[in-house]
């Protein structure tokens, strides 16, 4: 049986390019740890649509 870890894949959504009515979405796929950051994380990542870079936070 294989262990299970502390890290599972986390989805990060862009939250300006939400609010703006711009078509489609910018969303990255990354990793944590949920035991040492329990909370949704919130990264500064590049958004390809807005051409800049913007706030992208953890959805489910």
């Amino acid at each position: 049986m294989a262990k299970k870890g502390n890290r599972v894949q986390v989805i990060l959504e862009c939250t300006e390019h939400k609010n703006s009515g711009l078509p489609g979405t910018s969303r990255y796929i990354t990793n944590k740890n949920k035991k040492n950051t329990p909370e949704r994380i919130e990264l500064k990542k590049y958004n390809p649509i807005m051409k800049r870079v913007t706030v992208h936070k953890e959805i489910k």
